[in-house]
Protein backbone atom coordinates (compact mmCIF):
# COMPACT_ATOMS: atom_id res chain seq x y z
CA UNK A 1 0.00 0.00 0.00
CA UNK A 2 1.58 3.23 -1.09
CA UNK A 3 1.16 7.08 0.10
CA UNK A 4 -1.60 7.67 -1.90
CA UNK A 5 -3.77 4.38 -1.33
CA UNK A 6 -3.09 5.10 2.52
CA UNK A 7 -4.47 9.15 1.48
CA UNK A 8 -7.59 7.75 -0.26
CA UNK A 9 -8.37 5.49 2.36
CA UNK A 10 -8.38 8.55 4.92
CA UNK A 11 -10.52 10.46 2.86
CA UNK A 12 -13.06 7.93 1.91
CA UNK A 13 -16.77 8.92 3.17
CA UNK A 14 -18.80 5.56 0.94
CA UNK A 15 -19.78 3.07 4.02
CA UNK A 16 -19.87 0.31 1.71
CA UNK A 17 -15.91 1.05 0.88
CA UNK A 18 -15.38 0.98 4.56
CA UNK A 19 -17.12 -1.86 5.22
CA UNK A 20 -14.36 -3.58 2.87
CA UNK A 21 -11.15 -1.88 4.74
CA UNK A 22 -12.35 -3.09 8.30
CA UNK A 23 -12.69 -6.89 6.76
CA UNK A 24 -9.66 -6.70 5.37
CA UNK A 25 -7.94 -4.98 8.33
CA UNK A 26 -9.94 -8.00 10.84
CA UNK A 27 -8.73 -10.72 8.37
CA UNK A 28 -4.98 -9.60 8.69
CA UNK A 29 -4.76 -9.23 11.92
CA UNK A 30 -6.97 -12.38 12.20
CA UNK A 31 -4.10 -14.36 9.78
CA UNK A 32 -0.88 -12.50 11.29
CA UNK A 33 -1.53 -12.24 15.07
CA UNK A 34 -4.84 -14.42 15.93
CA UNK A 35 -7.74 -14.00 17.80
CA UNK A 36 -6.23 -13.21 21.26
CA UNK A 37 -6.59 -10.09 22.77
CA UNK A 38 -3.57 -9.36 25.24
CA UNK A 39 -4.16 -7.28 27.77
CA UNK A 40 -1.67 -4.84 29.58
CA UNK A 41 -2.14 -3.43 33.07
CA UNK A 42 -0.89 0.32 33.00
CA UNK A 43 0.06 2.13 36.15
CA UNK A 44 0.54 5.64 35.98
CA UNK A 45 3.61 5.97 38.33
CA UNK A 46 4.12 9.92 38.79
CA UNK A 47 2.43 13.18 36.87
CA UNK A 48 5.38 15.04 37.49
CA UNK A 49 6.69 16.59 34.42
CA UNK A 50 9.32 19.08 32.85
CA UNK A 51 7.86 19.45 29.30
CA UNK A 52 5.44 22.17 28.27
CA UNK A 53 3.24 20.53 25.76
CA UNK A 54 0.67 22.24 24.62
CA UNK A 55 -2.27 19.66 24.80
CA UNK A 56 -1.37 17.81 28.13
CA UNK A 57 -2.51 18.15 31.58
CA UNK A 58 0.85 16.89 32.86
CA UNK A 59 2.60 19.87 31.28
CA UNK A 60 5.12 21.23 33.29
CA UNK A 61 2.94 24.68 33.31
CA UNK A 62 -0.28 23.47 34.45
CA UNK A 63 -0.05 25.03 38.23
CA UNK A 64 -3.95 23.99 38.73
CA UNK A 65 -2.57 19.98 39.08
CA UNK A 66 -1.66 18.07 42.25
CA UNK A 67 1.37 15.96 41.60
CA UNK A 68 1.92 12.76 43.01
CA UNK A 69 4.74 9.88 42.34
CA UNK A 70 3.90 6.52 43.32
CA UNK A 71 6.43 4.74 45.92
CA UNK A 72 8.54 1.68 44.61
CA UNK A 73 5.96 -0.42 46.77
CA UNK A 74 3.30 0.94 45.65
CA UNK A 75 4.52 0.15 42.35
CA UNK A 76 4.88 -3.48 43.09
CA UNK A 77 2.04 -4.15 44.73
CA UNK A 78 0.22 -3.51 41.34
CA UNK A 79 2.68 -5.63 39.50
CA UNK A 80 1.56 -7.97 41.82
CA UNK A 81 -2.20 -6.87 40.93
CA UNK A 82 -1.52 -7.64 37.31
CA UNK A 83 -0.21 -10.97 38.11
CA UNK A 84 -3.31 -12.21 40.34
CA UNK A 85 -5.24 -10.69 37.14
CA UNK A 86 -3.89 -12.81 34.85
CA UNK A 87 -1.82 -10.25 32.90
CA UNK A 88 1.45 -11.14 31.06
CA UNK A 89 2.76 -7.39 30.92
CA UNK A 90 2.72 -4.04 33.31
CA UNK A 91 3.36 -0.63 31.60
CA UNK A 92 4.77 1.64 33.60
CA UNK A 93 4.06 5.04 31.93
CA UNK A 94 4.79 8.80 33.83
CA UNK A 95 5.58 12.44 32.84
CA UNK A 96 8.67 13.29 32.13
CA UNK A 97 10.08 13.34 36.17
CA UNK A 98 13.50 13.38 36.66
CA UNK A 99 13.22 12.46 40.01
CA UNK A 100 12.77 8.91 38.29
CA UNK A 101 16.18 8.16 38.33
CA UNK A 102 18.09 5.79 36.65
CA UNK A 103 19.11 3.81 39.75
CA UNK A 104 15.81 4.19 41.07
CA UNK A 105 13.36 2.44 38.12
CA UNK A 106 16.70 -0.07 38.18
CA UNK A 107 16.04 -1.43 41.67
CA UNK A 108 12.21 -1.67 40.27
CA UNK A 109 12.55 -3.35 37.43
CA UNK A 110 15.14 -5.59 38.53
CA UNK A 111 12.48 -6.47 41.62
CA UNK A 112 9.72 -6.93 39.50
CA UNK A 113 11.86 -9.36 37.10
CA UNK A 114 12.75 -11.07 40.19
CA UNK A 115 9.69 -12.02 41.94
CA UNK A 116 7.12 -11.71 39.19
CA UNK A 117 6.48 -13.25 35.52
CA UNK A 118 5.65 -10.32 33.27
CA UNK A 119 6.67 -8.38 30.55
CA UNK A 120 8.15 -4.72 31.36
CA UNK A 121 7.18 -1.80 29.34
CA UNK A 122 8.68 1.58 30.22
CA UNK A 123 6.93 4.81 28.75
CA UNK A 124 8.73 7.30 30.23
CA UNK A 125 9.71 9.77 27.59
CA UNK A 126 12.48 11.13 26.34
CA UNK A 127 15.26 9.93 28.71
CA UNK A 128 19.10 9.46 27.47
CA UNK A 129 20.72 6.62 26.04
CA UNK A 130 22.82 5.71 28.94
CA UNK A 131 19.41 5.49 31.28
CA UNK A 132 17.86 3.65 28.38
CA UNK A 133 20.49 1.24 28.30
CA UNK A 134 20.59 0.60 32.16
CA UNK A 135 16.98 0.06 32.40
CA UNK A 136 17.04 -2.37 29.30
CA UNK A 137 20.09 -4.17 31.57
CA UNK A 138 17.87 -4.07 34.56
CA UNK A 139 15.21 -6.46 32.35
CA UNK A 140 13.15 -3.60 30.61
CA UNK A 141 11.40 -5.73 27.90
CA UNK A 142 9.61 -3.31 26.10
CA UNK A 143 9.65 1.17 25.35
CA UNK A 144 6.76 3.33 23.93
CA UNK A 145 7.92 6.13 22.78
CA UNK A 146 5.18 8.27 20.78
CA UNK A 147 6.63 10.64 17.91
CA UNK A 148 2.51 12.28 18.16
CA UNK A 149 3.77 13.55 14.31
CA UNK A 150 5.68 13.03 11.63
CA UNK A 151 5.49 16.91 10.47
CA UNK A 152 8.39 18.32 12.19
CA UNK A 153 7.03 21.90 11.98
CA UNK A 154 3.87 20.87 13.77
CA UNK A 155 5.47 18.39 16.03
CA UNK A 156 7.72 21.59 17.31
CA UNK A 157 4.90 23.62 17.81
CA UNK A 158 2.85 21.48 20.14
CA UNK A 159 5.67 19.67 21.59
CA UNK A 160 8.49 22.23 22.19
CA UNK A 161 11.96 20.91 23.51
CA UNK A 162 13.65 21.12 27.15
CA UNK A 163 14.91 24.40 27.13
CA UNK A 164 18.55 24.40 25.62
CA UNK A 165 18.14 20.92 23.90
CA UNK A 166 16.87 20.01 20.78
CA UNK A 167 14.56 16.73 20.20
CA UNK A 168 15.21 13.87 17.99
CA UNK A 169 12.38 10.87 18.84
CA UNK A 170 13.39 9.09 15.61
CA UNK A 171 16.89 8.67 16.81
CA UNK A 172 15.53 7.55 20.34
CA UNK A 173 13.80 4.48 18.58
CA UNK A 174 16.79 3.59 16.65
CA UNK A 175 19.06 3.50 20.10
CA UNK A 176 15.72 1.58 21.23
CA UNK A 177 15.90 -0.85 18.33
CA UNK A 178 19.78 -1.21 19.27
CA UNK A 179 19.30 -2.19 22.78
CA UNK A 180 17.30 -4.94 21.91
CA UNK A 181 14.21 -3.40 23.19
CA UNK A 182 10.43 -4.36 21.63
CA UNK A 183 9.87 -0.78 19.95
CA UNK A 184 6.54 1.24 20.24
CA UNK A 185 5.46 4.54 18.65
CA UNK A 186 2.57 6.23 17.44
CA UNK A 187 0.79 9.23 16.35
CA UNK A 188 -1.95 11.40 17.54
CA UNK A 189 -5.58 11.64 15.29
CA UNK A 190 -6.86 15.19 14.26
CA UNK A 191 -4.04 17.61 15.83
CA UNK A 192 -5.25 21.20 14.75
CA UNK A 193 -3.51 21.82 11.86
CA UNK A 194 -2.86 18.35 11.02
CA UNK A 195 -3.98 17.31 7.18
CA UNK A 196 -4.76 14.14 5.84
CA UNK A 197 -1.41 13.94 4.07
CA UNK A 198 0.49 14.30 7.08
CA UNK A 199 -1.64 11.18 8.70
CA UNK A 200 -0.76 9.21 5.80
CA UNK A 201 2.94 10.30 6.37
CA UNK A 202 2.75 8.96 9.92
CA UNK A 203 1.55 5.65 8.57
CA UNK A 204 4.12 5.20 6.51
CA UNK A 205 6.57 6.10 8.76
CA UNK A 206 4.86 3.25 11.37
CA UNK A 207 5.97 1.15 8.32
CA UNK A 208 9.76 2.71 8.03
CA UNK A 209 10.16 2.01 11.24
CA UNK A 210 9.40 -1.68 11.67
CA UNK A 211 7.41 -0.84 14.83
CA UNK A 212 6.43 -3.97 17.30
CA UNK A 213 3.62 -1.71 18.84
CA UNK A 214 2.12 0.94 17.18
CA UNK A 215 -0.73 3.33 19.46
CA UNK A 216 -3.03 5.57 17.48
CA UNK A 217 -5.66 7.50 19.33
CA UNK A 218 -7.43 10.67 18.95
CA UNK A 219 -6.37 14.08 19.89
CA UNK A 220 -8.02 15.07 22.75
CA UNK A 221 -6.76 18.51 24.49
CA UNK A 222 -6.91 19.33 28.04
CA UNK A 223 -8.71 22.47 29.15
CA UNK A 224 -5.88 23.73 31.23
CA UNK A 225 -3.38 24.06 28.35
CA UNK A 226 -2.67 26.67 25.89
CA UNK A 227 -4.22 23.97 22.77
CA UNK A 228 -7.41 23.45 25.34
CA UNK A 229 -7.77 26.88 25.59
CA UNK A 230 -7.36 27.30 22.09
CA UNK A 231 -5.05 30.11 22.85
CA UNK A 232 -1.06 31.11 23.11
CA UNK A 233 0.11 32.30 26.66
CA UNK A 234 2.70 34.07 28.00
CA UNK A 235 5.21 31.61 29.18
CA UNK A 236 8.48 31.33 27.22
CA UNK A 237 8.08 27.73 26.48
CA UNK A 238 4.61 28.36 24.71
CA UNK A 239 5.36 31.44 23.15
CA UNK A 240 6.03 29.97 19.28
CA UNK A 241 2.98 27.71 19.44
CA UNK A 242 1.12 28.72 16.72
CA UNK A 243 -1.98 26.49 14.97
CA UNK A 244 -1.98 27.24 11.28
CA UNK A 245 -4.99 27.55 8.96
CA UNK A 246 -5.48 23.80 7.53
CA UNK A 247 -8.55 23.18 4.73
CA UNK A 248 -7.85 19.79 4.83
CA UNK A 249 -8.03 19.31 8.75
CA UNK A 250 -7.94 15.70 10.25
CA UNK A 251 -11.13 15.05 12.78
CA UNK A 252 -9.83 13.41 15.95
CA UNK A 253 -13.22 11.39 15.33
CA UNK A 254 -13.27 8.04 16.28
CA UNK A 255 -14.15 7.34 12.83
CA UNK A 256 -10.95 8.46 11.56
CA UNK A 257 -8.96 6.86 14.87
CA UNK A 258 -10.41 3.42 13.35
CA UNK A 259 -9.33 4.34 9.65
CA UNK A 260 -5.86 5.07 11.16
CA UNK A 261 -6.34 1.68 13.40
CA UNK A 262 -7.27 -0.56 10.22
CA UNK A 263 -4.70 0.96 7.70
CA UNK A 264 -1.76 0.28 10.74
CA UNK A 265 -2.72 -3.57 10.72
CA UNK A 266 -2.44 -3.27 7.03
CA UNK A 267 0.70 -1.52 7.05
CA UNK A 268 2.72 -3.71 9.82
CA UNK A 269 0.65 -6.88 10.47
CA UNK A 270 2.50 -8.28 12.81
CA UNK A 271 2.75 -5.43 15.33
CA UNK A 272 1.10 -5.36 18.55
CA UNK A 273 -1.71 -2.41 18.03
CA UNK A 274 -3.80 -1.20 21.27
CA UNK A 275 -7.39 0.14 21.00
CA UNK A 276 -6.32 2.84 22.91
CA UNK A 277 -7.26 4.33 26.26
CA UNK A 278 -8.04 7.41 24.41
CA UNK A 279 -10.39 6.09 22.05
CA UNK A 280 -12.42 4.35 25.11
CA UNK A 281 -12.11 8.20 26.83
CA UNK A 282 -13.95 9.85 23.67
CA UNK A 283 -16.14 6.89 22.37
CA UNK A 284 -16.49 4.74 25.40
CA UNK A 285 -16.83 0.70 25.23
CA UNK A 286 -18.43 0.95 21.53
CA UNK A 287 -15.61 2.65 20.49
CA UNK A 288 -12.85 0.68 21.91
CA UNK A 289 -14.71 -3.02 20.54
CA UNK A 290 -14.52 -1.17 16.99
CA UNK A 291 -10.81 -0.70 17.15
CA UNK A 292 -10.99 -4.41 18.36
CA UNK A 293 -12.51 -5.49 15.12
CA UNK A 294 -10.53 -3.35 12.68
CA UNK A 295 -7.53 -4.34 13.48
CA UNK A 296 -6.65 -3.92 17.11
CA UNK A 297 -5.24 -7.04 19.35
CA UNK A 298 -4.37 -5.37 22.96
CA UNK A 299 -6.04 -3.52 25.56
CA UNK A 300 -4.41 -1.73 28.12
CA UNK A 301 -6.53 -1.81 31.58
CA UNK A 302 -5.99 0.87 34.29
CA UNK A 303 -4.48 -0.70 37.52
CA UNK A 304 -2.93 2.77 38.82
CA UNK A 305 -5.13 3.22 42.57
CA UNK A 306 -7.76 5.22 41.66
CA UNK A 307 -6.58 8.35 44.08
CA UNK A 308 -4.25 8.65 41.57
CA UNK A 309 -5.52 7.61 38.70
CA UNK A 310 -7.94 11.12 38.81
CA UNK A 311 -4.69 12.72 39.11
CA UNK A 312 -3.36 11.49 35.91
CA UNK A 313 -5.04 14.42 33.89
CA UNK A 314 -3.36 13.99 30.80
CA UNK A 315 -6.88 14.76 29.09
CA UNK A 316 -10.18 15.28 30.57
CA UNK A 317 -12.90 12.76 31.12
CA UNK A 318 -10.89 9.78 31.19
CA UNK A 319 -12.41 6.19 31.11
CA UNK A 320 -13.14 4.55 34.41
CA UNK A 321 -11.80 7.12 36.78
CA UNK A 322 -12.78 5.08 39.97
CA UNK A 323 -13.10 1.45 38.60
CA UNK A 324 -11.46 -1.09 40.54
CA UNK A 325 -8.78 -3.55 38.66
CA UNK A 326 -10.87 -6.42 39.34
CA UNK A 327 -14.04 -4.21 38.19
CA UNK A 328 -12.11 -3.02 35.14
CA UNK A 329 -10.92 -7.17 34.55
CA UNK A 330 -14.35 -8.38 34.72
CA UNK A 331 -16.02 -5.80 31.81
CA UNK A 332 -13.13 -6.19 29.64
CA UNK A 333 -13.46 -10.18 29.65
CA UNK A 334 -17.19 -9.85 28.75
CA UNK A 335 -16.55 -7.05 26.00
CA UNK A 336 -13.87 -9.65 24.09
CA UNK A 337 -16.17 -12.36 24.62
CA UNK A 338 -18.94 -10.50 23.15
CA UNK A 339 -16.93 -10.20 19.79
CA UNK A 340 -15.90 -13.55 19.85
CA UNK A 341 -12.14 -12.95 20.74
CA UNK A 342 -10.47 -14.66 23.61
CA UNK A 343 -7.46 -13.51 26.08
CA UNK A 344 -4.55 -13.86 25.72
CA UNK A 345 -2.41 -15.92 27.60
CA UNK A 346 1.41 -15.00 28.71
CA UNK A 347 3.32 -12.17 27.58
CA UNK A 348 1.83 -11.72 24.34
CA UNK A 349 5.63 -10.50 22.99
CA UNK A 350 5.36 -8.71 19.34
CA UNK A 351 5.16 -11.42 16.56
CA UNK A 352 7.01 -8.48 14.59
CA UNK A 353 9.55 -8.65 17.27
CA UNK A 354 10.11 -12.04 17.09
CA UNK A 355 9.93 -12.51 13.67
CA UNK A 356 12.96 -9.74 13.22
CA UNK A 357 14.95 -11.62 16.37
CA UNK A 358 14.65 -14.88 15.38
CA UNK A 359 14.51 -14.22 11.69
CA UNK A 360 11.69 -16.74 11.51
CA UNK A 361 10.35 -15.96 8.02
CA UNK A 362 12.57 -13.40 5.88
CA UNK A 363 11.21 -14.22 2.41
CA UNK A 364 7.70 -12.71 3.93
CA UNK A 365 9.51 -9.63 4.23
CA UNK A 366 8.89 -7.48 1.33
CA UNK A 367 11.16 -4.41 0.73
CA UNK A 368 9.85 -0.79 0.86
CA UNK A 369 9.19 0.22 -2.61
CA UNK A 370 10.30 4.03 -3.74
CA UNK A 371 6.53 4.15 -3.35
CA UNK A 372 6.20 3.21 -0.20
CA UNK A 373 9.00 5.00 1.46
CA UNK A 374 7.83 8.65 -1.04
CA UNK A 375 5.60 9.85 2.33
CA UNK A 376 8.22 10.18 4.86
CA UNK A 377 11.55 10.77 2.85
CA UNK A 378 10.58 13.82 0.68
Amino acid sequence: MIHDEILAWLCETDPARLVELWRNADETRRRHVGDEVHLRGLVEISNHCTRFCGYCGLRAGNRRIERYRMSKDEIFAAACRAVDLGYGTIVLQSGEDPDITVAWMDRLIRRVKAETPLAVTLSLGERTPDELAAWRAAGADRYLLKFETSNPRLYAQIHPPRAGQSHDRMSLLTVLRDLGYEVGSGAMVGIPGQTHDDLARDIGLFRLLDLDMVGVGPYVPHPDTPLGRNVATTETPDADIHIPDAGDQVPHSELMTCKVVALTRLVCPWANIPATTALATTAGESGRLRALARGANVVMPNLTPPAYRRLYAIYPGKDCPDETAEACADGLARQIASIGRRLGLGRGDSRNYNRRLHACDPSAIRPCSPDDTRATMD
